[in-house]
């Protein structure tokens, strides 16, 4: 929700735009300062957000619900449940206009990154699936793939929603280098050295000095690009224990019972989620804040 709708350079989908023209409806004659201007901003941000959330919220939400009510002796096996459940969610995201189609392609191709590290890393024993279903690809249910999909997703909604601008964001090539070698390291520290601390260097060296601004609903706010990373890295880091207490995939140690998924695995999900960042800038190019939107796409079609 903003104050410009008539800003052509909004990516909504159509259902966004509708709703986004009702609530600033509702808000126009709201005060620009204040308590109450305070509250609206935070409840607009927390209603974005949720927004942004929708595709792993759903997702997460089902895995819960087979955690608790889904009958061991059904026909159906819980992870082809699970599967068939999260294609029906990705199929809605697209029939009810939730995603559009120019941010599709980077979810399938997050979809298939992480399916490829799933295959990899259950072969080797990081983690494990139940071993039912035929939905499957080895010992990897297919909705494992929806879990990353989530991830990409929540991403390009978010760019979108909040406008996001940013202050000295680096070179596209040079963050596409470096989520190339987080990638390759995923898979090479099995058999090399572990790189993930230069990698986490790398990262700080490259992101230190950028400076994101997101619009919540009158208020554009700037936060230090990193900070916002690990807050990202926190929030997965927290749905990843209810999926592995809701019995989607174990790790090691949980085999003999469930037990909180170690804080060291916030680092990997930093890792992961710096891929996810540089797959966005694909498809939404970095944009600094002085270029009004409307002007930068007229300049792409030029």
């Amino acid at each position: 929700m903003t104050p410009e709708t008539s800003d052509p350079g909004r990516d909504f989908t159509r259902l966004e735009a509708a709703i986004d023209r009702a609530a600033n409806r509702i808000l126009a004659d709201k005060p620009a300062r204040g308590p109450r201007h305070m509250l609206i901003e935070c409840v607009v941000f927390v209603l974005k957000q949720a927004w942004a959330c929708v595709f792993g919220a759903l997702l997460l939400a089902v895995l819960v619900a087979a955690r608790l009510w889904y009958p061991d002796d059904a026909p159906l096996a819980r992870n082809d449940a699970l599967t068939i459940a999260a294609i029906l969610i990705q199929v809605g995201m697209l029939a009810f206009r939730l995603e559009s189609g120019r941010e599709l392609w980077v979810i399938v191709l997050f979809h298939i990154t992480g399916t490829a590290m799933e295959l990899f890393k259950t072969d080797v024993g990081s983690w494990a699936y139940e071993a039912e279903g035929v939905l499957r690809i080895g010992a990897v249910p297919l909705f494992s793939g929806f879990m990353y999909a989530a991830v990409g997703s929540y991403m390009v909604r978010v760019y979108r929603l909040h406008g996001l601008r940013f202050d000295r964001y680096p070179r596209v090539w040079a963050t596409t280098l470096v989520a190339v070698g987080i990638y390759v390291n995923f898979f090479s520290h099995h058999f090399i050295w572990d790189l993930r601390w230069v990698l986490l260097v790398l990262v700080v060296l490259l992101w230190w000095r950028t400076v994101m601004h997101f619009r919540v609903w009158r208020v554009t706010l700037r936060v230090p690009l990193l900070l916002v990373f690990v807050g990202v890295a926190l929030f997965i880091w927290l749905a990843e224990n209810i999926g592995t207490w809701a019995g989607a995939w174990l790790y090691p140690h949980q085999e003999g019972g469930w037990e909180p998924v170690s804080p060291q695995k916030m680092i990997a999900w930093f890792l992961l989620m710096i891929i996810s960042v540089v797959m966005v800038t694909w498809v939404y190019p970095p944009r600094p804040p002085e270029i009004r939107e409307g002007s930068a796409e007229r300049a792409e079609r030029g």
